[in-house]
């Protein structure tokens, strides 16, 4: 794959995350969205349906879940990487779900910072951004 080539297909890539995250309203159910824009810290949690808002964040993080994993592909082309990453994003989907439901079904005002960043890691890709660093600096490793 040329240098351009790779560079191209990132692009579209994060280009296919961004859209994920400017269309959220319309692709996603999460009441969740309008509650922490307002002053989360001073209101009651919103109504939800707990089924739909798991299946839906689910959907989510499957989706940028897939697109990171692209992303990991193009950058290293280095399938144990991927592998990896997979399995990292599966133990960290249950890790996270588990909390996530636990926030859902018992809504503390004192817990919703904790709440906040639980969601953050299930519906944005920052796994993404910590594993580009960590193999890049792998592969550093590797040639010295």
């Amino acid at each position: 794959m040329t240098r351009f080539l790779q560079l191209f297909s990132v692009f579209v890539l994060v280009i296919l995350l961004v859209l994920i995250r400017y269309f959220e309203d319309q692709l996603f159910y999460d009441p969740y969205l309008i509650f922490f824009k307002n002053d989360y810290l001073y209101i009651d949690s919103p109504r939800r349906e707990t089924l739909r808002l798991v299946l839906s964040t689910t959907l989510r993080f499957t989706l940028n879940t897939i697109i990171s994993l692209g992303i990991i592909w193009v950058l290293f082309k280095d399938w144990g990487a991927v592998k990896f990453s997979a399995v990292l994003y599966g133990v960290a989907y249950v890790l996270l779900m588990i909390l996530f439901l636990y926030f859902v079904v018992n809504p503390r005002q004192e817990d919703y910072y904790l709440f906040f960043n639980v969601r953050r890691f299930l519906i944005q890709p920052i796994i993404l951004l910590i594993l580009i660093p960590a193999f890049y600096y792998q592969r550093l490793q590797v040639k010295v």
